[in-house]
């Protein structure tokens, strides 16, 4: 009874809609973020510090590490492995899609699935994070909290019976109160859910106010368990008076743009090697730990998210850096850092293993900013004499440009940092990384270029002519079919061979199911022989005529969020499918013969 006053009451009210729905994701991230903040902490002091003896060092506004005395960093690689090695077994058994950075699942969900993630994701997601951080493994936290809210987004609108689209917003605001509560910055995490979807300056506007309400509310709840203090404290003193200074962030913004390239082209890279080796698939986080646990032994900067080594940067403490590499000129040793921390993050999350990408992009970013901060210091100590405001402003150009959201970023640094003050400068730097970058090279493969690009926008873009076009003049006749009784592994075996992302299921000629490969990756890789498609198989399927119109065709597509339809006869006998891409190449026919047929 209270379920139907509130669907009721939410399907009436757009403000009390999003209010409710707003306020519940806000609460789960909140709570998801803290649980996670803590784990993470639990997890590094006892897996990495008790196996190596090594802490890494934490920023100002968070916890402090325990002071590392005789660190074993040799042991890193054995502490990293065994912590690749649990999350790869949590991911294998229990959801193979929390494997790498997590923000870029659940943009897959928002644009191909419907808006959905299973239940289970976001716990897998966080445990196996925890490991794969908290033993050594180069990764952020944003993957996690961003799938718990994006998750609990997810389940919440399908409990209150919300549309496919409201679904698709409530992940997405959940996206960004997630992120924005973990690093204390709901501003920038608000419109981060707007702008990480899309890869080419487009924004998911009717996220806004949903995450307006959902990341102040998770923000207030995380800081309340932890502190409201910045994540790197509110130290930076710096105003901008010199408009020259403007051409040096234009070389960082350049430089960061190139970096950036470089950065997202091996982490792909790697994980395109990673997806040519024949072993079972736990154990390649194990190997990606390894090797990035090797990479720290040389430089335990690439350890875990490595903010309070960007502490020190920006409190000018260079010293504590320098440290570890007296023999080696500065600049020198910022640019290794950089280096080490791309190919130890590309091996840690590249492999299989979990986490984010947006605590890496900062740290690169950062030592580059440090890195050409060293170049000028040495032309000139007056011209900038803190390393400070070059390091922020390299946190934000590159992940502004490898992440493809040059807004949020600039608001979330500058929450993280607690300084407005290095705006002018960001926005210059921003800018030129993320045009150099460009769409191609985004650290997050599943975004799309723009709305028009996206299923999820597909019925907003609904083409007149075709309702001029018959469902039986474009489909694909005598599709490919099974019989229910078959199993998961022979049907993916099929749809392997056949390059299918749908198979239709029929008894006797008549259509009773259809399977996608989401389906399928919900059973067990140890039951697919012995599970049928019967039990995974969707029952109640969406068809169409043959004398269906494709606007008709491409409507219940829409509508349903489905990206193909089979084509059936008046009694049920499947004779035909019809995709997306069946559709847009006949439109593209028609629209290459309007210019002959206006000539006549």
């Amino acid at each position: 009874m209270v379920r139907g006053f509130f669907k009721n009451f939410i399907n009436s009210s757009y403000l009390g809609k999003w209010g409710i729905v707003g306020i519940l994701i806000g609460i789960v991230a909140g709570l998801g973020a803290t649980v996670f903040y803590y784990l993470l902490q639990f997890t590094t002091d006892y897996f990495l510090g008790g196996i190596t003896g090594f802490y890494p060092p934490n920023p100002i506004g968070e916890i402090q590490a325990p002071l590392s005395v005789s660190p074993h960093y040799f042991l890193i690689p054995l502490s990293a492995a065994l912590g690749g090695l649990g999350a790869g077994l949590l991911i294998y058994f229990f959801a193979p899609e929390a494997e790498g950075h997590g923000t870029d699942a659940a943009i897959d969900a928002f644009h191909n699935k419907n808006g959905l993630i299973r239940k289970r994701v976001p716990i897998v997601k966080m445990i196996a994070s925890a490991l794969t951080i908290g033993s050594g493994g180069s990764a952020g936290r944003e993957g996690p909290t961003a799938q718990i809210s994006a998750g609990f987004g997810s389940f919440i609108s399908s409990v209150l019976g919300l549309s496919v689209k409201d679904r698709r917003i409530a992940l997405a605001a959940g996206i960004g109160a997630g992120i924005g509560s973990i690093f204390k910055s709901p501003f920038g995490g608000a419109i981060l859910s707007a702008e990480i979807l899309y890869s080419a300056g487009d924004m998911e506007v009717e996220s806004l106010i949903p995450a307006f309400i959902a990341s102040p509310v998770g923000y207030v709840i995380f800081a309340s368990f932890t502190n409201f203090n910045p994540i790197f404290g509110s130290g930076v003193s710096y105003s901008f008076v010199h408009p020259f200074n403007l051409i040096f962030y234009a070389i960082l913004g350049a430089v960061a743009g190139l970096v950036g390239k470089f950065y997202t082209y091996i982490f792909y890279r790697v994980k395109d090697a990673f997806s040519r080796i024949r072993i079972r698939r736990y154990l390649l986080p194990m190997i990606g730990g390894a090797i990035a646990g090797t990479i720290a032994i040389f430089f335990p900067e690439v350890t875990g998210m490595g903010y309070g080594y960007l502490q020190f940067l920006i409190d000018g403490k260079i010293g504590l850096i320098r440290a570890n590499y007296i023999v080696l000129p500065l600049i020198l040793i910022f640019i290794l850092i950089i280096f080490a921390k791309i190919i130890a993050t590309s091996f840690t999350i590249s492999s299989g293993g979990s986490g984010g990408v947006f605590a890496p992009s900062l740290v690169i970013g950062g030592f580059l900013g440090a890195a050409l901060w060293d170049v000028v210091y040495s032309i000139n100590p007056v011209i900038m004499p803190s390393p400070a405001p070059f390091v922020i402003v390299g946190m934000m150009a590159l992940f502004a440009g490898v992440g493809r959201t040059p807004i949020a970023v600039i608001l979330m640094v500058s929450e993280m940092t607690g300084t407005l003050a290095l705006m002018i400068p960001s926005m210059v730097a921003v800018v030129i990384s993320y045009y150099i970058v460009g769409p191609n090279y985004s650290i997050y493969r599943s975004q799309v270029k723009s709305r028009a690009d996206s299923p999820a926008h597909r019925g907003e873009y609904n083409i007149p002519v075709l309702a001029q076009i018959k469902a039986e003049q474009v489909m694909t006749k005598e599709p490919v079919s099974v019989d229910p009784s078959i199993s998961v592994a022979d049907a993916e075996r099929i749809m392997e061979s056949r390059h299918l992302k749908r198979l239709p299921v029929c008894i006797n000629g008549k259509i009773v199911g259809m399977v996608v490969r989401s389906d399928l990756k919900n059973v067990k890789p140890t039951d697919a022989n012995s599970v049928s498609i019967n039990s995974v198989m969707t029952r109640n399927v969406i068809y169409s005529y043959p004398e269906d119109s494709l606007l008709q065709v491409f409507r219940k597509m829409t509508v349903n969020g489905i990206g193909g339809i089979p084509i059936v006869t008046k009694e049920g006998v499947l004779i035909g499918i019809v995709t997306m891409s069946d559709i847009y190449k006949a439109y593209q026919r028609y629209d290459s013969q309007l210019p002959d047929e206006m000539e006549k």
